[in-house]
């Protein structure tokens, strides 16, 4: 499947920095699925990831848990990040990180946050789990059967048009693994790192997870954490998800994680189901 190319180069244009603050304005493809108004989850977690590697840390520390909230709409107007450290360490640390909107009254508000642990990196490689290493795909082509929602139109616009697909073929050990790359850069004149590209995308596993029809629910997530074993590699990363649906209006997005090389970790996200009026 071929998504709608973007018009846009990056998904966020810089400003500069003020008072510690980095500021950006949002293009129109970090634009979310459920409406107009607001971004997508993918781009403000890969900006809030690359705030958090921004930091300086100490050698041989690397980040092993990423958890994005999404404190509210993370509208289109201006943004900025910034990040600190929140508890130092020489084996184990955490870092922080917000991203604040521009609201109508000229004041920032805090619409999402990213914790991180770092943990200190020793040779452990006589213990890596064996893992299964897939086909990466070359291009944008649909192998088994892509969800409803990209069909009805939803891969033409916005953050969805910026990212390119490929479903593993139905013969495949795991038929519903689904490939994902972004097609564009993060911020205007740079080139991300592997994390943030891979940050970007991960938040579409809710999607990818779900077998409800988009014409009768919704299943907005309010956060996503991914929980690595070593960092990905590479531009196209692959996802494997499941949403778990409960009877009180929520449940949850499980997805095992992949690069070219094998596995990278896993995610999960909380959703909030709702059902839509006619």
């Amino acid at each position: 499947m071929s998504s709608t190319e973007p018009s846009d180069a990056a998904y966020y244009l810089p400003l500069g920095v003020t008072d510690g603050y980095e500021h950006f304005t949002p293009t129109h493809s970090t634009m979310s699925v459920w409406t107009d108004t607001m971004q997508h989850g993918g781009p403000p977690s890969a900006l809030l990831v690359r705030a958090l590697e921004g930091l300086a840390q100490a050698p041989g520390m690397s980040i092993s848990r990423v958890t994005v909230d999404i404190l509210g709409a993370i509208g289109l107007s201006q943004n900025r990040t910034r990040a600190i450290v929140i508890r130092p360490g020489r084996q184990i640390s955490q870092i922080q990180a917000e991203l604040d909107v521009l609201g109508p009254d000229g004041r920032f508000r805090t619409a999402a946050r990213a914790t991180a642990w770092l943990l200190a990196s020793t040779d452990t490689a006589e213990l890596v789990t064996p893992s299964e290493v897939f086909e990466v795909p070359t291009d944008d082509m649909a192998g088994g059967a892509l969800p409803d929602w990209i069909a009805m139109g939803w891969a033409t616009t916005g953050f969805i048009a910026s990212v390119g697909f490929h479903r593993a073929d139905a013969a495949s050990s795991q038929p519903n693994l689904t490939w994902l790359r972004s097609r564009i850069d993060l911020v205007e004149g740079e080139t991300a790192s592997p994390l943030s590209r891979f940050a970007c995308v991960v938040d579409i596993a809710n999607g990818l997870g779900s077998t409800l029809s988009p014409r009768q629910w919704t299943w907005m997530n309010t956060d996503t954490t991914i929980h690595l074993h070593r960092a990905p590699t590479g531009h196209w990363f692959g996802v494997d998800a499941q949403l778990v649906r409960g009877k009180r209006g929520f449940g949850y997005t499980a997805a095992d994680l992949f690069d070219e090389a094998g596995s990278v970790g896993r995610s999960s996200q909380t959703v909030l189901l709702t059902r839509l009026t006619v």
